[in-house]
């Protein structure tokens, strides 16, 4: 059982570390940053922009670049989004140190339900919390609602770049050689139609901080069969395809900033 606290935490987040090696809660960052869990979709976006790398992301035995890109005329910090709620959490605890407010952080998830199509854009509207970080910023609920503010700024991008998408509720669990085919037909019977490992965690921790925060996602493998699907769960399957998905999270970025 995890225990919520009304608390201030005991430790607290230093923010990225620079290149120097150094953290300084007077560096500051662009305040809008587009998180990344594709690696390969990260080095892409740095080859096609103008990149600065200005420091990583610290924790553990791991480290994960930060940037300062220009996207026309705007600075995004983009940075590579730690896969699961406590790296992601601590991504966002980070980030904030150094100035960022607004965060947009997409990558890949599973589907449950099989006419949803391979790379599919999907927008979440609710998440089940089946994970263990969320429960640490916001009281105990079975689900929590997500991407309250941008859902609409979202879809117009989507609309002007004609991309169809997909909305409803996902399931959010940090157990994900765990997802049996019980828990993934109860949850797919309470309106749940894809499947990932941070969605519950990263709204929490925003509403917890007063965050904004938007979060989508692009269809890989399908548990709505008989047999697992591994469909584009590999990184470098329909990469070219991937490659553009980027561009949706930088043009949402672009509108949030000059309010359109």
């Amino acid at each position: 059982m995890i225990i919520y606290s009304e608390e201030e935490s005991i430790t607290k987040p230093f923010g990225i570390k620079k290149l120097d090696g150094t953290r300084d809660i007077n560096f500051k960052l662009p305040h809008i940053a587009v998180g990344v869990f594709s690696e390969y979709l990260l080095d892409d976006i740095v080859a096609k922009f103008g990149c600065e790398k200005v420091g990583v992301i610290s924790c553990a035995n791991c480290q994960r670049p930060v940037y300062v890109m220009k996207y026309k005329d705007m600075k995004i910090t983009l940075f590579l989004a730690g896969v699961s709620g406590p790296w992601i959490s601590a991504d966002i605890e980070e980030l904030n140190v150094n100035g960022v407010n607004t965060f947009i952080i997409f990558g890949n998830c599973g589907v449950l339900d099989k006419s949803i199509e391979d790379c599919s854009i999907i927008i979440p509207n609710k998440a089940f919390r089946d994970e263990g970080v969320s429960y640490h910023y916001l009281p105990e609920s079975e689900s929590i609602e997500l991407n309250k503010e941008y859902r609409e700024l979202f879809k117009k991008v989507l609309q002007e770049n004609s991309y169809d998408y997909v909305e409803g509720a996902t399931w959010t669990t940090d157990g994900f050689y765990r997802e049996t085919r019980e828990k993934m037909e109860m949850f797919k019977k309470k309106g749940a139609i894809c499947v990932e490992m941070e969605g519950a965690s990263i709204a929490a921790i925003c509403e917890y901080k007063k965050l904004n925060y938007f979060t989508f996602y692009y269809a890989g493998d399908n548990l709505d069969a008989v047999e697992w699907k591994e469909r584009s769960i590999s990184q470098l399957i329909n990469f070219e395809k991937k490659t553009k998905v980027p561009f949706l999270a930088f043009e949402l970025a672009y509108k949030i900033e000059n309010k359109t």
